[in-house]
């Protein structure tokens, strides 16, 4: 037996962007920045940050397009896996990327980040999963 999944915290990097397969799924891409801050032994503070390629399908797809907006702070599990290519230059390139099988928001919902795009609609446990 085995296990592939990949709990996430960050923030948005941009705004996501949505397409559509050629047989009319429709498929969301969107990074997502998490870090960590720490002291070293010598008293220096270092940040890091790590970035993450996040893809959703079908109706999350749908909905993190329209609800998810650069800046915002989500919770994403799903399945994670290593996507390698050749660049242009010959370089092998590679990059983490996670397959979201769900999606929350942890903003409030009354933020004051600018955005065209709406609120999430409301629920009753402030726990907003589109699985």
């Amino acid at each position: 037996m085995t296990l592939n999944r990949m709990i996430l915290i960050g923030n948005v990097g941009a705004d996501p962007e949505m397409r559509y397969t050629a047989s009319g799924k429709s498929v969301t891409s969107f990074t997502v920045a998490s870090s960590e801050k720490y002291t070293k032994s010598n008293g220096e503070k270092v940040e890091e940050t790590v970035w993450f390629t996040v893809t959703c399908w079908d109706k999350l797809a749908e909905n993190v397009n329209k609800y998810t907006h650069k800046g915002m702070l989500l919770y994403v599990e799903g399945h994670i896996k290593l996507d390698e290519w050749e660049g242009q230059d010959g370089k092998s390139r590679a990059k983490m990327a996670i397959t979201a099988t769900r999606v929350v928001f942890l903003d409030k919902r009354d933020n004051t980040r600018e955005s065209s795009k709406p609120a999430p609609p409301p629920d009753d446990d402030d726990d907003m999963p589109w699985t």
